[in-house]
């Protein structure tokens, strides 16, 4: 067995999975803290829908990212007219996919660490005069941190494992946009035993080693 058909997919997944996570945080966090202090109409429905990725099939993902950044999407046609930019069949559309079925990981575990924050302390930066800013960058925040580090790993490795919506909206295309995930869906097919033994095992040991991590920094063993 060559090595290039095990570590081109291997790098392109470490690629998508880091850009997935990153996404996610950006996207999770602000959106997890808003939510957990500030009680307003509707929160119930926005929590809703920010965990629905959790539990909708895969292929349902992919057929939204596909009516909304597809070549005639409603965001899609905006950003091929206006800047050039085709998100179907490139990594970056993989990257999206694994970051929208990451994000609920992001979002449930940053939530419940500001919901664990002791709301004296912020109350008590709050009277000493700091602005809504500094109190959720000095105080939530870094209180906050170990459940969100945890979500950033589940995230991670929810990325690299992500299949049905990645394919949709980036194909399977070797070299391209072909993750581990497709790789060893190919190599079965193929009839390439060893080959998919490897990769699935390459897989199972780094998605074993992060839930193993991220386990510790939530009981806060880290």
């Amino acid at each position: 067995m060559t090595t290039g058909p095990v570590l081109i997919p291997l790098v392109l997944t470490l690629k998508v999975a880091f850009v997935a996570t990153l996404g996610a945080l950006m996207l999770g966090v602000p959106v997890a803290y808003g939510l957990s202090r500030k009680d307003f109409p509707g929160r119930t429905l926005l929590d809703a829908l920010a965990t629905l990725p959790m539990v909708l099939p895969p292929t349902v993902l992919g057929y939204y990212l596909l009516v909304l950044f597809g070549r005639q999407g409603v965001i899609g046609k905006v950003l091929n007219e206006y800047f050039g930019v085709t998100l179907m069949f490139s990594w970056q559309g993989a990257a999206l996919a694994s970051c929208v079925v990451a994000f609920p990981l992001v979002f449930t575990t940053a939530r419940a660490a500001f919901d664990a924050v002791d709301p004296n302390l912020v109350n008590a930066a709050r009277t000493l005069g700091a602005p809504g800013f500094s109190v959720f960058a000095r105080v939530s925040l870094p209180l906050a941190r170990r459940g969100i580090l945890a979500g950033a790993m589940l995230a991670f490795a929810r990325g690299m494992g992500e299949f049905g919506a990645t394919l949709m909206i980036a194909g399977n295309i070797p070299g391209k946009t072909q993750t581990l995930s497709l790789a060893v869906y190919d190599a079965v097919m193929a009839g390439r035993d060893d080959q998919a033994l490897f990769l699935v095992c390459v897989v199972s040991l780094v998605s074993l080693s992060i839930l193993v991590a991220s386990g510790k920094l939530l009981r806060g063993r880290a």
